[in-house]
C-alpha cells in the first residue's frame, strides 16, 4: 500500500481483527498500522523502534528554538506558529546542544493516518524523564499536548526544554514515545481488586485502590541509607545517545535516610527517588503514572509515565520493580514522609498480549530495577 494512499476503517479493522476489543495496541498491531500506512516515517524504522506497547519517537533533522511554549489550538497548525515564534533554526543532523531553560521545537520523523477508531497519547521516555528533560508531543489542530485524536492526519511535533542537564540530541534520537488506544480500555478499580488479588500488582499487605492503584515513596532507604539523588547545577552536557558516558558524581548528589525518615524538597530541585512497592505489570495490561493531585502537595512526580506489559513480570526478568520517581517541587519547600502516596497507577487492558515482553528479551534497561538513575551514568 503506497504511503500516500487513504487508509480506510475496514482495512485497518482486518490488520487488527475484525472485532478487536477496546484496549491498548501491541506490537502486532503497532507493526499492523505501518503496514497500512497509519503510521509513517520518513525514513525507515530502526531495530527495537517499536515496543511491546508504544512506539518510539525519533527527533528529525531540523530544530527551532522558540520564545515560548504553544499549542496550535483548533485549525491550527505547527508549521505556521513556528513562523511566528521561532528565534533560531538550526541543523542537528549530526548532533547540537539544547541549553537549559530554552524552549526547542523538533519536527519529528514519524507522522500519522490514523482511523476514526484508534487515537493515540505520548509520554516521555524512562531515560527522558530522570534526565529531568521536559518533552512533549504537538500535533497539528489539537488543544492539549501529547494527546493526538482519532483520525488525525499530519505530522507530529516534539517540544522539548531541558530543565538541569543540557543535552545532545541529534537526528534520530528518541525521547518520547506514542501509544495507541482503541475505545476505552481504562481497568475499573472492581477489576483491578480482583487483578491484585490473582497477579499481585503491587507488593505490601493491602493495596490503596481507588481511581488506580496508589504509590507511596522509599525513604528509608537500602543498608547504606541511600534513599535517592539531587540533581547538581551547572554541570556537563548529556548525550541522550551514549549510554554510561557519564560519571554520576559528576551530575548528582546522594540522598540519605535521616533519623526521621523524611526529606525536605528545595524548591524547584529535581531528585530521583523510588517507590516502597515493587510493581508488576501482567501480560494483558499496560500501566501509566498519573500526575499527582496538586492539591496534597506542591510537587511534580514521574515525568515519564508508560509502563509496558511485561515490566515486573517474573517470567520476563522482573519479579517485582520498583518505580522510579522523578520529583521536583514548586515554589516552595516540601516535606515528604516515607510511605506517603505520591501518585498512582492506571492499568489498562491490552488489545491482545503482545508477541513480546518488556524485560529480558528484548533487553530492557530498567527490569528489575530499584532506585536506578538513567542508563546514561555510569
Amino acid at each position: 500500500m503506497s504511503k500516500t494512499q487513504k487508509i480506510t476503517v475496514s482495512e485497518v479493522d482486518s490488520l487488527l481483527g475484525v472485532a478487536a476489543p477496546d484496549g491498548i495496541l501491541p506490537v502486532q498491531a503497532i507493526r499492523a498500522l505501518v503496514s497500512a500506512g497509519a503510521l509513517k516515517s520518513a525514513e525507515p524504522f530502526a531495530a527495537g523502534q517499536i515496543q511491546p506497547a508504544s512506539v518510539d519517537l525519533r527527533l528529525g533533522p531540523r530544530a527551532y528554538r522558540v520564545r515560548a511554549s504553544f499549542l496550535p489550538g483548533p485549525g491550527g497548525s505547527v508549521a505556521s506558529r513556528l513562523e511566528d515564534l521561532k528565534l533560531h533554526e538550526f541543523d542537528i543532523e549530526n548532533g547540537a546542544v539544547l541549553e537549559t531553560g530554552c524552549v526547542y521545537v523538533v519536527p519529528l520523523l514519524e507522522s500519522l493516518a490514523l482511523p476514526q477508531t484508534i487515537a493515540a497519547s505520548a509520554n516521555p521516555k524512562s531515560s527522558t524523564g530522570r534526565l529531568d528533560v521536559f518533552t512533549r508531543v504537538i500535533a497539528d489542530g489539537v488543544s492539549a499536548f501529547d494527546l493526538v485524536p482519532a483520525g488525525y492526519r499530519g505530522p507530529l511535533y516534539a517540544e522539548i526544554c531541558p530543565q538541569t542537564f543540557p543535552i545532545v540530541v541529534r537526528k534520530g534520537s528518541k525521547l518520547s514515545q506514542l501509544r495507541f488506544r482503541l475505545g476505552n480500555p481504562r481497568e475499573t478499580d472492581e477489576g483491578l481488586l480482583q487483578l491484585q488479588s490473582r497477579e499481585t500488582l503491587v507488593s505490601g499487605a493491602k493495596a490503596d485502590i481507588q481511581d488506580g492503584i496508589a504509590l507511596s515513596v522509599d525513604l528509608a532507604g537500602d543498608g547504606n541509607g541511600l534513599v535517592g539523588y539531587r540533581a547538581k547545577r551547572h554541570t556537563g552536557v548529556v548525550d541522550v545517545d551514549k549510554p554510561g558516558a557519564c560519571a554520576v558524581a559528576d551530575y548528582w548528589e546522594p540522598v540519605r535516610a535521616d533519623a526521621k525518615r523524611r526529606l525536605i524538597l528545595d524548591p524547584d530541585q529535581f531528585y530521583i527517588l523510588a517507590s516502597k512497592e515493587a510493581v508488576h505489570i501482567p501480560p494483558t495490561h499496560a500501566a501509566e503514572m498519573m500526575p499527582f493531585n496538586p492539591l496534597v502537595g506542591e510537587f511534580r512526580v514521574h515525568y515519564a509515565g508508560f509502563m509496558d506489559p511485561g515490566f515486573g513480570h517474573s517470567a520476563a526478568g522482573g519479579a517485582g520493580s520498583r518505580v522510579v520517581l522523578e520529583v521536583r517541587s514548586h515554589t516552595v519547600p516540601f516535606i515528604l514522609e516515607d510511605g506517603q502516596i505520591i501518585g498512582r497507577l492506571v492499568y489498562e487492558r491490552m488489545m491482545e498480549v503482545p508477541e513480546v515482553l518488556y524485560g529480558r528479551e528484548l533487553g530492557s534497561n530498567y527490569q528489575a530495577q530499584g532506585l536506578k538513575l538513567s542508563k546514561h551514568f555510569k
